[in-house]
């Protein structure tokens, strides 16, 4: 609808009702534009045919792929919105993700934990609300702004520029972008996982990431002493998540299918199997084994028979088996493939390092079954970006007879490498990271989980240092405050970043020119006008 069917929709509405005169049409009709949704079910249908969309456009063109920052805080989801529509005019294929480690380490009841699904399952959809709350409020200020300028170029008697306004106010786009919300390994069995995917998606979630590990002995996709579960109990999984979509109407919902196999070297579970070959025999066959003869089955052993062999997995003291060595890409694969196949639209598989030829050598042989099968990938923190890719470069130019006696392959990382070709090289290769691993590995969408976590951490001490030590105030001013400014960074004027314009706007429809707003000469605001 444009601004004048929805002031004229307002004003039918209004029309005749006793006591209504002093309800305003157009005032109505711009609450109603600030508030498009009404729900975080509306939010989760309208990201989920967001999310379709720009996986069809990928699929056609793989340099279409999407993109997305971990956010801790729903001020750091709005700020990246934001910028994003005023660096580059639009947010198409940019996202948020929602990581349960920042979860764990920022947002937990219990203070700062390990990424093991200690913290409360109810600080994930929360969290979802919180982002989508600010998000919206990003709408509503923007929009405000619009409203006041249309009211001052009518009341400056311009109608061009007035009517050039209102364009501006009928293509809007929403600051509302879907979220990939990280479940992590579903918090229980398959009921848990359901019930926690249905307060998620109430929240607004469209896209659910989980994860293959038990849910009990859950780590960081990037520690060690991860555990793994049989096809068929994540299967469950995922299918509680279909139904929970389902249930709530949202039909296009997404699901994403981590894979930890290649990092996780145990298991908890044998699986079931009934027929050679079917997918719990599958992954039985990873099982690191001794072939034993039935004398030799000892106390408490267990043995399984496969080709007429009696095998005895090696299990550990903790009561968990171990997988054979080497065995992880395989997994992999098998991992992805039956995922697919069982109902998953998007793949994630936690890498050891940012290695294309890695990925793409298991993208490949996925879509050897599932041609359409793509990635969503972590561009992680715990990667040392700068480190690995030096390293790549400098084992390339080994393997091609470069001469690479200047450098010390283990100590890369020192600046004194910094303004080297070699140094200069990986940093190309970095920038085009994201562009080439779509192009050559499948991913569709590239994430940074833990981004914003690092840069509170990084601004927060380079003005403790400047600030506490001899700049004193300057370092404030210069570093942080100057920079807004002269950047156009909107919350320098953080009062109307915190809503004090909406507030304005509100007591004018409500008390009339008896309102008391805080916006007028005398608000320190008006320092940062120009």
């Amino acid at each position: 609808m444009t601004y004048q069917t929805e002031v004229n929709a307002a004003a039918a509405t209004i029309h005749g009702k006793a006591g209504w005169e002093s309800i305003s049409a157009e005032s109505v009709a711009r609450m109603r534009l600030q508030n498009r949704f009404q729900s975080g079910l509306d939010i989760a249908r309208y990201t989920a045919a967001i999310m379709r969309r720009d996986m069809a456009a990928y699929d056609a063109d793989p340099a279409k792929y999407t993109q997305s920052l971990g956010c801790w805080h729903g001020f750091i989801g709005q700020q990246k919105l934001i910028s994003i529509k005023k660096h580059f005019g639009t947010t198409d294929k940019r996202y948020l993700y929602l990581s349960g480690w920042m979860i764990a380490a920022l947002r937990s009841e219990f203070g700062p934990l390990p990424d093991q699904s200690m913290h409360e399952k109810t600080s994930v959809p929360a969290l979802i609300e919180e982002l989508y709350t600010f998000l919206r409020q990003a709408d509503a200020r923007e929009l405000g702004g619009l409203f006041r300028d249309l009211d001052g170029a009518r009341a400056a008697g311009d109608a061009v520029k007035a009517k050039a306004i209102e364009h501006q106010i009928d293509n809007f786009q929403t600051h509302v972008v879907p979220i990939i919300a990280d479940i992590d390994a579903g918090f229980g069995n398959a009921e848990a996982t359901y019930l926690l995917a249905k307060k998620m998606i109430e929240a607004g979630a469209c896209a659910l990431q989980i994860e293959n590990q038990v849910s009990d002995e859950k780590q960081c996709g990037h520690q060690d002493g991860k555990v793994t579960v049989p096809h068929e109990d994540f299967v469950a999984k995922i299918r509680a998540i279909r139904y929970a979509f389902l249930e709530l109407g949202v039909e296009d919902g997404i699901i994403v299918a981590r894979t930890d196999s290649l990092g996780a070297g145990l298991t908890k579970q044998i699986a079931f199997s009934t027929t050679p070959g079917d997918i719990g025999d599958q992954y039985n066959s990873y099982l690191d084994c001794d072939e034993i003869d039935v004398t030799q089955v000892g106390n408490g052993d267990v043995v399984i028979s496969r080709d007429g062999k009696l095998l005895r997995p090696k299990r550990l003291p903790s009561n968990l088996f171990q997988f054979r060595a080497g065995s992880g890409e395989d997994r992999c694969v098998l991992d992805c493939i039956n995922s697919l196949q069982n109902g998953a639209d998007l793949l994630w598989i936690e890498t050891e390092k940012p290695h294309i030829g890695q990925i793409a050598g298991m993208v490949n042989r996925i879509r050897e079954v599932i041609p359409s099968a793509k990635l969503v990938y972590n561009n992680s923190p715990s990667f040392n970006w700068t480190l690995n890719f030096r390293q790549q470069v400098y084992d390339a130019w080994v393997a091609a007879g470069q001469d690479v006696g200047a450098y010390d392959r283990a100590r890369l990382m020192s600046v004194d490498y910094d303004a080297t070709d070699l140094a200069l090289e990986a940093d190309e290769r970095i920038r085009t990271f994201q562009r080439d691993a779509a192009a050559q590995a499948g991913i569709f969408h590239h994430l940074i989980t833990l981004p914003t976590y690092h840069t509170a951490a990084l601004s927060t001490d380079n003005l403790a240092k400047e600030y506490f030590g001899a700049a004193g105030m300057l370092g404030y001013v210069k570093n942080v405050q100057r920079a807004e400014i002269r950047q156009g960074i909107a919350c320098v004027k953080h009062q109307n970043m915190s809503g004090s314009d909406i507030g304005d706007d509100h007591k004018e429809y409500f008390a009339g020119e008896a309102a008391l707003k805080a916006g007028g000469a005398h608000n320190t605001m008006n320092q940062f006008a120009a």
